[in-house]
């Protein structure tokens, strides 16, 4: 319906009542399409928690049902709303209103009161009130009385007529700092209602489209504004009952704002660095399982963090207290002897069936030299074993006191939806992280940007970028590991949970200090990653070189940052190759048009980048399914410069290659009948070319799939 609905062109806004999704792939790939064409807002029962479950991690067990359904939504570019009323007011502000450039908000009111339950409105929301300029504030003290507010909220006093009502509004209009206006009356006996209704109309008649900014208005009074409030709403403008309802729609088209650049954006290339060791950690995951293992020992948990370039403390393993004894001494020695400040060690029980250390008292911190840690390692293992008697104890691990004063305790984790599959948390850590409940849930698969977001909306962000005389920490190095841990998630569907508990951070960088995974046996798509995500992944094992005519070439599915390399492609391709792509001019592109190219839905869409020796753009080929997976329509365009190299073959080789381990049963294109060169080329690679049964100047291209070769992924 989803679909449907974003293809009716009689259709403005979807409005959705939502109970639960039974399938999420479907559904997020629907709701991403639809809400990239038109709002799509919904309400979603059922806020109150699931049933608890038991869980072996914190992740697991902050990560409410409904958090994940607001992460998901949010992910698709949906406008979550409480209520039904509110349902209705989003619509209205969305319909009436173009996209907000930002979330500053100019209030004018005859009223003060009505001004100040605006602004604590807009503070509940997150808003924030604009800052009038000098010169806006000289013409309103040119345009009103002595005694208004001379600031935001303008108050234009309870007897402001027309004229006031038009001067301020005016002024307001061309604030560079307000995003929007709110302007608001209550009824006087000193003013008309309906008057400054009118005043508001005119004066936004003399605007041209291209200064307008969104404008909404509270007419308070009921059948006093009842006249008022119709003349404004024949006039374009959204009115609302009281100030709140008012601020709560710009709210709406603030989140909406949001939304739509978190679709439309292009993110950056990535994490620097080191290539993850996924063959590493892989084989340390599949050694617990063939064990009979579900939890990963700490060490074994670092190890796979490692492999991900997630920094880790020094942890070894120590079978005895004596053993223990002596990799603190290797320690104390590889740290330099008698250098600066003693040497402190923390000791934790090792052992498979002891999840949470703390709760048995497996854990001793700032444990001063060897004599210390051995002390601490014999008494911890016989409490364990005198109050656990049925559980494995391994030994101990011994690490570092790592000293960093200024450093925060977060946490970073992994939990397993049952409807979608797996989540990123981030929060506050430490051990009191269920009591502090400090926490934000993101979809996988995750850029530097979404974790960026992610940050932002926890209450720690905001110490995190420092206060008084504590520097900011590095949120560049959280923001990376937990693009590390989506990609961990992606590449290893076997982690069903995951802790980081704390992940240290300050301004010189990010470390883990303990870890805890749950594995469990998992399958993979064809493309080789994990088969439980809502939102596909990056398809990495479709990228290679292929053979051209000229030599090897790079072939690899096309990722957002590739925006940048389309202006350059599309200036070396001539009107005419254009034309024949996009059967019309294309003319100029904006940023919104490329990010359509660039940021696809893999689930549902495919495009492969051909590369030269340089990293230039020289060919795309891309195909787009139908809802159900089994149409395809296909289409190529390769550089004018590098026009009969065998890049377009290739490109099509590809795309097939993958249509046909996509379990897509036909391939299709409409083909320009004078394109005789893509012709040729499509009926070598075995398409029946027939005429469009709906355009003489076109040829119809199809390749039937189903009936053919099975379909296994890249090599």
């Amino acid at each position: 319906l989803l679909d449907q609905l974003a293809g009716d062109r009689q259709t403005r806004a979807i409005l959705m009542y939502l109970e639960g999704v039974t399938h999420a792939k479907k559904f997020m790939s629907a709701a991403r399409s639809a809400s990239r064409s038109k709002p799509v807002i919904a309400i979603k029962a059922g806020r109150s928690a699931s049933a608890s479950r038991a869980a072996a991690s914190h992740t697991g067990a902050l990560a409410g049902a409904d958090d994940v359904y607001e992460a998901a939504l949010a992910r698709a570019g949906i406008l979550r709303v409480d209520d039904l009323q509110e349902l209705f007011d989003a619509a209205e502000a969305l319909a009436r209103h173009e996209p907000l450039a930002g979330d500053r908000l100019a209030i004018l009111t005859n009223g003060g009161g009505a001004g100040v339950l605006a602004v604590d409105a807009l503070s509940r929301t997150g808003g924030q009130l604009a800052e009038l300029s000098a010169q806006t504030l000289a013409r309103l003290d040119a345009a009103l009385p002595p005694t208004w507010s001379h600031g935001n909220p303008v108050d234009i006093i309870g007897d402001a007529g027309p004229s006031r009502y038009e001067a301020a509004l005016a002024a307001l209009l061309d604030e560079p700092e307000a995003d929007a206006v709110l302007v608001m009356n209550c009824p006087t006996g000193l003013a008309s209602s309906a008057e400054a209704a009118e005043a508001v109309v005119e004066t936004l008649a003399r605007r041209t489209s291209g200064t307008q900014k969104p404008v909404l208005a509270s007419w308070l009074g009921g059948t006093t504004a009842a006249s008022a409030g119709k003349l404004l709403e024949r006039a374009g403008l959204a009115v609302y009952a009281t100030p709140g309802q008012a601020v709560r729609a710009f709210d709406e088209l603030v989140r909406y704002r949001k939304a739509q650049t978190q679709l439309m954006r292009t993110p950056a290339s990535g994490v620097e660095g080191e290539a993850a060791d996924r063959d590493a950690a892989e084989a340390i995951i599949e050694q617990a399982l063939g064990e009979g293992r579900t939890i990963l020992t700490e060490i074994e948990a670092k190890r796979v963090l490692a492999a991900y370039r997630i920094p880790t403390v020094d942890t070894r393993i120590a079978e005895t207290p004596a053993e223990a004894a002596a990799i603190a001494t290797q320690m104390t020695e590889a740290a330099g002897a008698g250098a600066g400040e003693a040497q402190l060690f923390a000791v934790k029980i090792l052992s498979p069936d002891i999840v949470h250390k703390s709760d048995v008292g497996g854990v001793r911190l700032n444990l001063d030299g060897p004599a210390e840690v051995e002390a601490a390692a014999r008494s911890m293992i016989e409490r364990v074993r005198a109050d656990r008697p049925d559980a494995r104890i391994w030994g101990v691990v011994v690490q570092p006191m790592i000293h960093r004063p200024d450093a925060y305790e977060l946490l970073l984790g992994l939990s397993d939806d049952a409807t979608f599959g797996p989540i990123v948390m981030f929060g506050a850590g430490g051990t009191s992280v269920e009591v502090v409940a400090d926490r934000a849930l993101a979809l996988p698969p995750l850029d530097t940007m979404l974790a960026g977001d992610m940050i932002a909306r926890t209450r720690i962000a905001r110490l995190l970028r420092g206060y008084r005389d504590k520097p900011a920490a590095d949120l560049g190095a959280i923001a990376a590991a937990l693009v590390r841990l989506s990609q961990l998630a992606a590449d290893l569907p076997q982690v069903r949970e995951l802790d980081i508990n704390p992940l240290l951070v300050d301004a010189g960088g990010a470390i883990a200090l303990d870890a805890r995974v749950r594995v469990a046996a998992a399958e993979r798509t064809s493309a080789g990653d994990n088969p439980r995500f809502a939102i596909r992944p990056y398809p990495a094992a479709w990228d290679g070189l292929a053979e051209t005519t000229e030599g090897p070439i790079r072939i690899r599915p096309i990722r957002p940052q590739d925006e940048a390399l389309y202006p350059e492609f599309l200036g070396k391709v001539t009107d005419e190759d254009l034309k024949r792509r996009f059967f019309v001019a294309l003319g100029e592109v904006s940023h919104q048009r490329i990010a359509r190219f660039t940021q696809i839905d893999y689930a549902r869409a495919m495009a492969f980048v051909a590369l030269d020796g340089t990293g230039a753009l020289v060919g795309v080929s891309r195909l787009t399914t139908d809802p159900d997976g089994l149409l395809a329509e296909f289409a190529v365009l390769v550089r004018s410069d590098f026009a009969g190299r065998g890049i377009g073959r290739v490109l099509m080789e590809r795309l097939i290659a993958y249509a046909r381990a996509e379990h897509i049963e036909t391939l299709f294109g409409d083909i320009q009948a004078e394109n005789t060169r893509m012709l040729t080329l499509v009926k070598t690679l075995g398409f029946a070319v027939t005429p469009h049964p709906d355009d003489l100047t076109l040829r119809l291209a199809s390749l039937d799939l189903a009936g053919g070769a099975e379909g296994t992924g890249p090599d």
